[in-house]
């Protein structure tokens, strides 16, 4: 195993005193034909596993926990299907019917007398959507802000569609109702735009420039003003080699220079390492802008647009295992940063992440608990919903009280699959 450490030496760069163009200069260096392996990350892949279905409970309460009567058929939740991440062959009503500690399933008569399956929430599930929403609007509120306001001056024309953020939501903490409590509330800096294909997008109408500072600058501001190549944290698990050439490679790629994702980088030439070290950068600042410093790569792939990525560009993420993970957990491949996590564990908690663990303990309790049949399915139509609530919440407290021993466990998607294109949303 060979470990590179942060350099924090910069011999060899040319100073940029020296230089009256150094960006423009260096691109004579043309794109490295550099491959690495990709080894199981057995940490990060249990980081990973451990959020599979907490996505789509937590974007179901919500979607619950905002109508008045806190309650809605099936059909209607169906409607939010793609946004819940949820294996295509996996039934929504299966999936909701484990997690009895979460919603509680009775039945109510259609226009045409036919029994139709309704959810809402047991008290232990309504108590942590009100910590979540308390966490969101107000312990949360100008950090949340923040990222949608950095996420959209990523972008080359500070502006996406509303069904690129939705994706994206529960990656940045935003709440399931955004655009009416964070957008609309802020029409001094968004403004809701019709795009050319018939969709809504978010603009950003105003420039922060105390904002454009990548995750990456800030933390190494010194050495940004000193001559601007600054280094990825990098890191590579156990039994991982790397050839000589492959190192050499690497210490060379540290050191070209950085150029901030936040600035117009239209003049750098695609063909070079100059403008992959470039694109790393707009990826490793996206990839901070999440609470959990992980994202799903098709959502990754739909951001090359609004990018203004080449094609194929999520080919770095293989290319750079030392800065990047790719996760094939769960059937998906999730793209996570490495230098977040230490032994598996975030480095930095946002506070949402304590009440969405709480999401999951419950999910895990009722899924167990529901095995041991401590849960009873009621199909009467019509029941008395708050009765059965109050008769699904005892069994849950009863289940807590049992140490929980079992774990669930994840098999390993296929390899990872070749990008012929990015598909667009």
């Amino acid at each position: 195993m060979i470990s590179l450490q942060r350099r924090r030496s910069f011999a060899g760069v040319i100073p940029p005193s020296k230089l009256l163009h150094p960006i423009i200069q260096i691109q004579n260096r043309n794109l490295v034909n550099v491959k690495l392996k990709w080894v199981k990350d057995s940490v990060l892949d249990s980081a990973v596993s451990a959020d599979i279905g907490l996505k789509a409970t937590c974007t179901l309460v919500s979607l619950i926990g905002s109508r008045h009567d806190r309650a809605l058929p099936i059909h209607r939740l169906s409607k939010y299907r793609r946004q819940l991440g949820l294996p295509g062959d996996l039934k929504l009503t299966t999936f909701i019917r484990q997690y009895p500690s979460i919603f509680h399933e009775f039945y109510s008569p259609d226009s045409g007398g036919t029994p139709l399956p309704w959810y809402k929430l047991t008290l232990e599930a309504s108590d942590l959507y009100r910590q979540e929403t308390i966490a969101v609007y107000d312990d949360c509120y100008g950090d949340i802000l923040r990222r949608l306001q950095k996420l959209l001056m990523l972008t080359k024309d500070r502006l996406l569609p509303l069904q690129t953020i939705d994706q994206l939501r529960w990656d940045l903490g935003l709440p399931y109702d955004y655009e009416r409590k964070i957008v609309a509330n802020h029409s001094d800096l968004f403004d809701f735009v019709d795009l050319p294909d018939g969709r809504r997008g978010v603009k950003l109408l105003a420039w922060d420039d105390s904002l454009a500072v990548s995750c990456l600058a800030s933390r190494n501001s010194n050495l940004a003003q000193k001559d601007g190549a600054l280094e990825f944290p990098v890191g590579f698990p156990r039994g991982f080699g790397l050839k000589r050439k492959c190192v050499e490679w690497l210490n060379e790629w540290q050191k070209l220079p950085y150029t901030s994702p936040y600035v117009d980088a239209s003049h750098l030439d695609r063909r070079t390492d100059v403008s992959e070290k470039r694109i790393v950068g707009v990826f490793h600042e996206l990839l901070h802008l999440t609470i959990l410093r992980k994202m799903e790569r098709k959502n990754v792939s739909n951001m090359r647009t609004p990018l203004s990525m080449p094609q194929k560009f999520t080919k770095l993420f293989e290319r750079h295992p030392g800065i990047f993970y790719i996760s094939k957990k769960g059937g998906v491949q999730t793209v996570v940063l490495r230098e977040a996590y230490d032994h598996g564990k975030l480095v930095e908690k946002h506070p949402l992440i304590d009440v969405r663990a709480k999401y999951a303990i419950a999910m895990k309790e009722g899924y167990l608990d529901r095995s041991r049949g401590l849960y009873k399915k009621s199909r009467v139509a019509g029941e008395d919903s708050a009765t059965n609530v109050a008769v699904a919440t005892a069994a849950f407290d009863r289940g807590r009280r049992r140490r929980v021993c079992e774990s669930e466990t994840e098999s390993d998607c296929d390899l990872l699959e070749e990008y012929e294109s990015d598909e667009e949303c």
